[in-house]
């Protein structure tokens, strides 16, 4: 949270002004890999279901300091996994994340953010949704490996990632099954994703201040 209100000092962000009753959420958009490829229906039913306006932003169309600006008046943010999410350390207080996996990802072994969302003083929800309908899903086995492109490989092992259901543990971050599944778009099933909001957004954080229990001090830096 320092560092968080530190760079927007810096940059000359202003926090979003907004009225009370004006909550909304923000959807991450991508533009060339990891889409979500029924974003409108997605963005709709988001609006239908917590009665909020719904934003996107891009980093492909928008600078950094808008989209943190936007961020920063934010109930909740939803977006695929991916580095993007760094910008959840600049939620308020009692916002929510909402985590997306492709099919064959599992979030228990992808943890970043939601190691973020739980550190003592950020004070924000986290929710997880899998994919888990492999039709919902569109790989691209003819990209470049660094896109998650299998070509390269021999056949047989070609046909092991296809037909897996689950990316195996791996060192981060050039394992071509991870690649490959972490780069297909996916079409997010709606009822299932309402669902597990449903059920990660029931407790509501604790916002009295608290003081924590523990301080963690950053390692030297050599």
């Amino acid at each position: 949270r320092q560092f968080a209100s530190f760079l927007m000092e810096r940059r000359n962000i202003s926090l979003e002004q907004r009225s009370e009753d004006d909550d909304y959420i923000v959807v991450f958009s991508r533009a060339s890999n990891r889409l979500i490829l029924n974003e409108a229906e997605l963005l709709l039913s988001l609006a239908q279901e917590f009665k909020m306006r719904t934003v996107t932003v891009s980093l492909d169309e928008q600078p950094f300091d808008s989209i943190v600006r936007v961020i920063s008046g934010a109930s909740m943010l939803v977006s695929m996994h991916g580095a993007q999410l760094i910008t959840s350390l600049f939620l308020p207080r009692g916002a929510a994340v909402i985590e997306l996996f492709p099919y064959a990802v599992n979030p228990e072994q992808y943890t970043p953010y939601k190691t973020l969302a739980s550190l003592p003083g950020m004070d924000l929800q986290y929710v997880a949704w899998r994919n888990i309908i492999e039709e919902n899903s569109v790989a691209y086995p003819d990209r470049p490996w660094d896109q998650g492109g299998i070509a390269h490989l021999e056949k047989e092992e070609q046909e092991r990632i296809i037909t897996s259901n689950d990316v195996p543990r791996h060192l981060c971050c050039r394992n071509p099954e991870w690649l490959y599944r972490i780069y297909q778009d996916t079409i997010v099933d709606i009822p299932s994703f309402l669902e597990v909001l449903r059920e990660g957004l029931k407790v509501k954080p604790n916002l009295k201040k608290s003081k924590p229990a523990s301080t963690v001090h950053p390692g030297r830096v050599r």
